[in-house]
C-alpha cells in the first residue's frame, strides 16, 4: 500500500523521469551532489556540486595550491621582527616559533593533492 502511494505522484511524470528525480534526491541528500555532479566529479577528479553554487562558491573545488611560506620571525628587545626572506637576515637569529611549514606525511600530501573521491 505504501509503495502505491509513492508511485501515484510519479504517474503523470512517467516512470523514467520519476526515477531520475528520485535518484537525484537520494544522491543530493547523501553525498551532497546530484547524479550529473557525481559524473562530472569522477571525470574531472575534482569535487563538483550544484550545492557549492547555491553557497555562492565555484562549481568545483579549486585545485590544491600550497600556501606561501610563513614569515621568519625573530625576537628583538621590543616587538618581534618578521622577515619574508630569511636569507636577508643580518645574522641568523633563531626563529621564535618553529614547526612544520609544509605537508610532511604521504597521507597529508595524498589528501591535499589527490583526486575526488
Amino acid at each position: 500500500m505504501l509503495a502505491l502511494f509513492c508511485v501515484i505522484p510519479l504517474a503523470g511524470c512517467g516512470i523514467g523521469t520519476g526515477a531520475t528525480v528520485a535518484a537525484n534526491v537520494v544522491t543530493l541528500t547523501t553525498i551532497h551532489r546530484t547524479v550529473p555532479d557525481a559524473v562530472v566529479s569522477l571525470i574531472s577528479g575534482r569535487n563538483c556540486s550544484m550545492v557549492r553554487l547555491d553557497e555562492q562558491k565555484s562549481y568545483c573545488v579549486p585545485k590544491y595550491v600550497p600556501p606561501p611560506p610563513p614569515p621568519y620571525c625573530t625576537q628583538t628587545l621590543g616587538d618581534p621582527e618578521c622577515w619574508a626572506d630569511p636569507a636577508k637576515l643580518p645574522d641568523h637569529a633563531p626563529q621564535i616559533a618553529e614547526g612544520p611549514y609544509k605537508l610532511t606525511t604521504p597521507a597529508q600530501i595524498a589528501s591535499a593533492e589527490g583526486r575526488w573521491p
